[in-house]
C-alpha cells in the first residue's frame, strides 16, 4: 500500500461515523470509567466520540489519515460516502442485527449526527484532530491511557497485510499506558480475523494479557466482539 498516495488522494478515503454512544457501547465503557483518562481514538473517521465527548469534560484526541484534509472537504466526502452506504445497506438488509436501530432510517439520523458533529467540533478545535498514516503514530511513549480502533483493523484483512496489522497493534500499544480495545474482531464478511490466535500468542510471549470480549453492541451481523489488550507493566 502506498500511504502517500493515499493521504493525498481524498477519494481513496471512506468517510463515514459513529455516534458517541455507539462508541461507549461497542467498547463497552462507561463514561465515568473514562473521566481522569487520556484516549486516543484511531482512526476517527467522521465519528463524533471526540466531539461529544470533549463537551462532555473527557481528554479525547482524534487521529486519522483524512485529517491532511479541510473540515469542508470531509464534510463533502462524507455525503458523498454516505449516500452510497445507505444505498448499499437498503439493498442488504438482511446482513445486519436490527436491535440497536430501528430500521434504515433511525441509521441514517445517527450517521448524518455523527458526521455533523465530528465536522462542526474540527472547524472549532482542529488541534484535536491529528493526521496519521498508521502504521506509524506520531506520538510520544505512553501519552495516552486507552485507545481504541473501530471498524479498520481485523476488517480489511483481505487489503492489509499480517505485518501492518501486528505494526499499526504495536504502534496502538507503544502509545498507551494502560490498554488497547479494537473494535469488531471480524471482517467484512463477518469472519473473525484469520490470524487472530497467532497474534494473541504473540502478544501473550510479549507480555500484555489479551482476551476477546462480547459487546452489547451488534450491527453488522457477527460484529458484537473485541479485542482488549491491556498492558502488565
Amino acid at each position: 500500500m502506498n500511504n502517500e498516495k493515499v493521504k493525498l488522494d481524498l477519494e481513496k478515503i471512506i468517510f463515514i461515523g459513529r455516534t458517541y454512544e455507539e462508541y461507549l457501547s461497542m467498547f463497552a465503557l462507561s463514561e465515568n470509567a473514562l473521566k481522569n483518562k487520556r484516549i486516543l481514538d484511531c482512526p476517527a473517521g467522521a465519528c463524533s466520540f471526540t466531539a461529544v465527548g470533549r463537551q462532555r469534560g473527557l481528554d479525547i484526541s482524534a487521529a486519522d489519515i483524512a485529517y491532511c484534509h479541510s473540515a469542508d472537504q470531509l464534510k463533502n466526502k462524507g455525503m458523498k460516502d454516505f449516500n452510497h452506504a445507505m444505498e448499499n445497506i437498503d439493498k442488504a438488509r438482511e446482513n445486519y442485527v436490527w436491535t440497536y436501530f430501528s430500521g434504515v432510517e433511525n441509521l441514517r439520523e445517527h450517521r448524518m449526527r455523527a458526521l455533523e458533529e465530528s465536522v462542526k467540533d474540527m472547524n472549532r478545535a482542529k488541534e484535536n484532530y491529528i493526521p496519521v498514516t498508521l502504521p506509524e503514530l506520531p506520538f510520544k511513549d505512553q501519552e495516552f491511557d486507552i485507545v481504541l480502533s473501530a471498524h479498520f483493523l481485523f476488517m480489511y484483512a483481505d487489503r492489509m497485510s499480517e505485518d501492518f496489522h501486528l505494526a499499526a497493534i504495536e504502534e496502538m500499544i507503544r502509545v498507551s499506558k494502560e490498554e488497547v480495545r479494537i473494535f469488531p474482531t471480524v471482517d467484512l464478511e463477518g469472519k473473525r480475523y484469520e490470524n487472530m490466535d497467532r497474534l494473541i500468542a504473540y502478544l501473550t510471549e510479549e507480555g500484555y494479557m489479551t482476551r476477546e470480549e462480547d459487546v452489547p453492541y451488534e450491527f453488522q451481523s457477527s460484529a458484537n466482539r473485541m479485542l482488549i489488550i491491556k498492558k502488565t507493566v
